[in-house]
This record gives C-alpha cells, sequence and structure tokens, in this order.
C-alpha cells in the first residue's frame, strides 16, 4: 500500500510555491486527492513530498521505557527497523515528546556502527541541517505540533536487507498542576508493532498517595493492555497491546497506534518544609506544596480584548469561559472586569465584592461583549493595575490576568515601552498573566511581560475546547494559599529561583541548588511567606543535620568498637557530645522523663543488642514502644 507523505508549512516560508499553480492541482489530482481550495487553512500550504511503500520496512520492536525519580522523568524511546527489500532504503524515525521536555541524546546503531547525535548551538544546528539537505541528504529537526507536543523526525538510508535501531532520549521535570503530577507518553510507531512495550516505573521516597492512566490510548479495546502495580515508594505501568489491538483501536489504524498514554500520580505531603533530596556529590532538589493552609481571599481582574480581530467563534468562546470563572468566585474575592479595543470599558470602575447580586449583573455584562476596534494593550493592562493598587487588602492576593488574540495597535504600540509601563505600574505588588488567543498573537511580547511581573504566559489554541482551556488556566491560580515566598538556603549555592510571589492549591514550588561544601552539618533550609492570617515560617533547621548527626553517631559508635585506648576515647566523646546536642538515645545516653508529682521518675536507656529494655521505674508507654 503506498502512503502518501506531507508535510504542513506555515504561509510565506515558499514563497514562489503556489497552491494554484496548475502543476501543484495536476500533481494532487494525479494521485486522487480532489482540490478544494475553500477548505485549506489560510495559514498553511499542503506540499507533496514524497511517496514511500511501507511495506518495504518492518519496524520489528519499538519500546518506549520512563523511568521517574523524584518527579523528574527520563524516556528512552528506541524503534529497531529493518530494510526487507534488495535495495537500499529510506527508513523514518518521527516521534512525538512533551513540550516541555529536552532531548539529551539520540543515536543510530547502523550494521555494527553507533552514530551519535551532538548538542550544538541552536545556528550551528540549523546550519548543519540546512547543508545536509542542500546535499540531497536526510536530516534531523525538531518542531511543534500543537498544545503539548514536539516532533522530532529523521530518517537514514539502510542497506538491502540490513537494520537500523533509533534510540531517543529525553527528560522532563513533571510539573504539578491541580494537585498532580502528569506524564504524557506519545505511541505513534507508524505501524502495528508484534514487539511494542510501554513501561513506566515511578520512585517517590516520600511515598506515592496515588496512580492512574488516562489518555486516549487507556480505554476500551487497549484497557486490558494496561496492567498498574503500586506500593508504598514505587509504582509500575505497562503498555503491551498486541498487534491486532494497534490496528483496531479508537486511535488506531492499518498504521498502527497515534495517541497517549497519561500517567498521573501524586505524593504523600506533610505539612511543613516539604520534601528534599539530596546527592552524594552535595546537589539536592526541594519540592514544596504543603498541605493543610488556609485559601487567601483574592482580588482579581480581567482584562479582555473585544478588538474585531476576537470576532466570531474567539469572542464567543472567552464569554463561555469568563461565565465559568465568575461562577467559581468565592464571596470574599473581589473581582474587576475591563474590556478594551481602542478604547477602556468597564463593568464596574472598581474591585467589588463577588456577592450573589455582583455575579449576576458581572454575568450579564459578560455576554453582552462584543467584538469591535482596534488593541490598546498598554492602556487595558494599566487600568487594570491601577484597579489592583486601588484595592489593598490585608491577607489577600491580588491577580491580573489579560486575555488578548492580537499585537498592540493601539495607544503605544512599542512593546518595549509597553512591558516598561506595565513593569512601573504592577511594581511587583502582583502578578501578571498573560493568555494569548491563537497564533496571530505577538506571544513573545507576552511572554516577556509576564516574566518581568512574576507571572507567565499561556498561549490559548482555537479549538473546540478554547472555553475550557481558559477556564482550566483560571482553575491553576484561583486559589492562593501563600503570598510573598522566598526559599532561604543557609550553606547554599547555585540556586535556581528562590523567590514566588504566591503559592497555589494543587501546585509546588521546586528550588535546585548545591551545598557548599558539600556540607550537610551548616545547610539550612528555610521559607518564609504570607499565609491567610499571619507570615509563617516553615523550617526544618534540624531535619537533614539530624539525618547526618543520626548517621555521624551511627558511625563512630560501630568505629568506637574497633578502636582501643586514647583513640577509642576520643571516638566516644564526640559521639556522646552528638548525642547530646540532638538529643539522641543513644549506649552513651539515656533519656529522664519527669512525670507529676507523687509518680516515679523513669530513665529510658538504649538497650544493647540481644538484652532486654532497661527501664527505671513504670513507664507502660515506653515500654510498649520498645515492644512493638
Amino acid at each position: 500500500m503506498f502512503k502518501v507523505v506531507y508535510l504542513i508549512i506555515k504561509a510565506g516560508i515558499f514563497a514562489t510555491t503556489s497552491i494554484n499553480a496548475p502543476s501543484t492541482k495536476i500533481l494532487f489530482s494525479k494521485f486522487g486527492f480532489s482540490f478544494c481550495h475553500e477548505y485549506l487553512s489560510q495559514i498553511s500550504y499542503i506540499i507533496l513530498i514524497s511517496l514511500f511503500k511501507q511495506d518495504d520496512w518492518d519496524i520489528y520492536s519499538f519500546h518506549i521505557n520512563s523511568t521517574v525519580t523524584s518527579r523528574f522523568a527520563t524516556t528512552v524511546i528506541t524503534s529497531r527497523v529493518a530494510n526487507r527489500k534488495d535495495e537500499s532504503k529510506e527508513i523514518e524515525f518521527h516521534v512525538q515528546i512533551p513540550k516541555n521536555a529536552f532531548i539529551s541524546k539520540f543515536r543510530m546503531f547502523i550494521d555494527g556502527q553507533v552514530y551519535d547525535g551532538i548538542v550544538k548551538t541552536k545556528e550551528q544546528a540549523q546550519q548543519q541541517y540546512t547543508d545536509a539537505v542542500s546535499r540531497g541528504q536526510s536530516a534531523g529537526i525538531v518542531s511543534s505540533v500543537g498544545r503539548t507536543m514536539e516532533e522530532f523526525k529523521t530518517s537514514v538510508n539502510v542497506a538491502a536487507h540490513k537494520k537500523v535501531t533509533f534510540e531517543l532520549t529525553y527528560e522532563e521535570l513533571l510539573k504539578r498542576t491541580h494537585g498532580i503530577y502528569e506524564m504524557q507518553v506519545h505511541a505513534r510507531p507508524m505501524k502495528p508493532v508484534k514487539d511494542f512495550k510501554l513501561d513506566v516505573y515511578i520512585y517517590e521516597k516520600a511515598g506515592i498517595s496515588f496512580v492512574d492512566v488516562k489518555g486516549g490510548l487507556s480505554t476500551k479495546a487497549l484497557a486490558n493492555a494496561i496492567t498498574k502495580t503500586q506500593t508504598d515508594e514505587q509504582a509500575w505501568v505497562h503498555f503491551y497491546p498486541t498487534e491486532d489491538q494497534q490496528k483496531s483501536c479508537e486511535y488506531c489504524g492499518e498504521d498502527g497506534m497515534n495517541g497517549d498514554l497519561v500517567i498521573v500520580y501524586d505524593v504523600k505531603r506533610d505539612t511543613g518544609l516539604g520534601d528534599i533530596k539530596l546527592t552524594s556529590d552535595g546537589y539536592f532538589v526541594h519540592h514544596f506544596a504543603p498541605t493543610n493552609l488556609t485559601r487567601i481571599p483574592k482580588n482579581v481582574v480581567f482584562v479582555i480584548d473585544q478588538s474585531g480581530s476576537m470576532n466570531g467563534k474567539k469572542m464567543e468562546q472567552t464569554r463561555t469561559a469568563l461565565l465559568h470563572i465568575l461562577n467559581d468566585l468565592a464571596e470574599n474575592d473581589f473581582f474587576g472586569l475591563i474590556t478594551f479595543d481602542s478604547e477602556i470599558f468597564h463593568w464596574k470602575r472598581e474591585l467589588v465584592q463577588a456577592t450573589s447580586e455582583n455575579l449576576h449583573l458581572a454575568k450579564e455584562f459578560a455576554r453582552n461583549i462584543v467584538d469591535r476596534g482596534a488593541t490598546d494593550i498598554n492602556g487595558a493592562i494599566l487600568e487594570g493595575a491601577r484597579m489592583l493598587n486601588a484595592h489593598p487588602r490585608e491577607g489577600s492576593a491580588s491577580i491580573l490576568i489579560l486575555l488578548t488574540d492580537g499585537d498592540p495597535t493601539s495607544g503605544v504600540t512599542n512593546p518595549q515601552r509597553i512591558q516598561s509601563n506595565v513593569k512601573q505600574a504592577i511594581a511587583g505588588k502582583f502578578p501578571l498573566y498573560c493568555l494569548g488567543f491563537g497564533f496571530d498573537v505577538n506571544f513573545e511580547f507576552l511572554e516577556k511581560m509576564s516574566l518581568q511581573n512574576s507571572g507567565l504566559a499561556r498561549r490559548i489554541y482555537q479549538d473546540s475546547d478554547a472555553d475550557l482551556q481558559l477556564k482550566g488556566f483560571y482553575e491553576e491560580v484561583a486559589t492562593p494559599l501563600l503570598t510573598d515566598v522566598t526559599m532561604i538556603y543557609i550553606g547554599g549555592t547555585n540556586l535556581t529561583q528562590t523567590n514566588f510571589s504566591q503559592f497555589y492549591n494543587g501546585s509546588e514550588i521546586v528550588v535546585a541548588g548545591k551545598i557548599i561544601d558539600n556540607n550537610i552539618e551548616t545547610f539550612i533550609p528555610q521559607v518564609v511567606a504570607i499565609s491567610s492570617e499571619r507570615k509563617v515560617n516553615f523550617s526544618k533547621t534540624t531535619v537533614l543535620q539530624r539525618v547526618w548527626a543520626y548517621l555521624t553517631v551511627k558511625q563512630l559508635l560501630e568505629k568506637e568498637l574497633l578502636l582501643s585506648g586514647s583513640e577509642k576515647q576520643k571516638v566516644k566523646d564526640e559521639a556522646l557530645q552528638l548525642s547530646l546536642k540532638y538529643s539522641f538515645v543513644t549506649p552513651l545516653t539515656s533519656m529522664v522523663v519527669t512525670k507529676p508529682e507523687g509518680e516515679n521518675t523513669q530513665i529510658l536507656h538504649k538497650p544493647k543488642e540481644g538484652k532486654a529494655p532497661q527501664l527505671h521505674g513504670k513507664l507502660p508507654f515506653f515500654q510498649s514502644l520498645l515492644e512493638k
């Protein structure tokens, strides 16, 4: 069976190629395409680039292996392909990886030789790719394909009756959103594969609270191809579909599977400092997501673009999302609505409380937003900042959210000047989140402006669920728990970001760094933040030190057994001092328990191996602990 391979290329890249050219029409009709120009996307040309017979080569093995440790995922995709023909063939390797991931290794094994990819600068890599193409050679390059994935493509010429193995490794720090970590694995071997395996192993020392499997490949015909196992700290997910299953599922066909498996999980948490992992060479990673915190009331202003380019579906989806969001406001929240084109329109000039009456009136305003005019982004954001600055409220968190689909075309239009104006107006008091609708928007401008103001930018894709994308983003920031979060690491260096404007329910703050001279004894982590009621200090200044002290005492006691004379006494004294400092009951110390007047005082000793515990006085509580 012949397969047409085509490339969708953004308009303007190949200016000399016309989709209306007679030669193009003839080429399409030759292979059975009915030419319907009115249905082609305005931004894309479809360019026929090659034909090949897929039956000429065989993918006899396709393995995906992911290992997740401390929320860091390393995934290896290995595809083994054989050229069954009597002549050399071009064989393609085509996979999709998460956008947040970094490819760290790519290699090909051909006829006993290993060909490794080498990381170079972006300019050098692009030049090498261009040079290879100009010589008629195949080369690999990564490009974006949709909301969450990027695709990696390459091909290689394989001699007759020879095999090639492709091996791609990518790494990703899983982000906690809505209370879960989510790892997306895309399975698209390009053919049904006899030996297809997807294995995921998760290890979390803090403990795994749950693990689940979602995605299109987890339902219906493929559900029984999944096995899931979980212990306290580990979890395994295996996905082994048969060849027949790979053809018959919802996301399957003669070309095999083309869908996602999504593994979601969370870890067990405490109410304090969080989870700190150390490496033997002195690096640490700190995951901070405390539980049982009280929700902070928020002040939020929505700044909505209603310029002419928002007409039709975009405006309709924005109205729908806004109605959902208004439903989710709590009564102790305050909010404001601004729409803008070349002018600024207020629902109310000041923030109002989210009472049922105010929400009802705000929804009426939202239902009547219509598109018109140009785009004054500068004036709109500055007005939103003014409203928040005019409403200081102790014990609350302020948030500014902009939704736009275009470039500034009215008022101040210079992006750098707008960024400067916005930064000055916000002055570090609250975050700015920018939602860019579609691909015409200047996303780089929005992203920089958000990052300058402790926020982030998110692209909203023009799909049927755009209103759900908008609502989903809002839910990520809907429940602030802490503000002005400062991560402090005495004895730490080479730290990643340590200051965060807000911490939201269901999210997580991650900081990494290095311990100076690998000295755990002087390393003291601390988190200072503002909660709904007061300034809070999350501190386990002794937790890492106690681990260090515990191990040191144990090792000193073991060492003492091997020594004699003055050396023995020196080690014993050192172990004693640490035992006293950290209040450890060791063979060198005892615990004195003072009870109410009239009851006996007890002394708890650390028993020696093989002897019963010694208790002076009666203390059933300690006795029961020792007997467990």
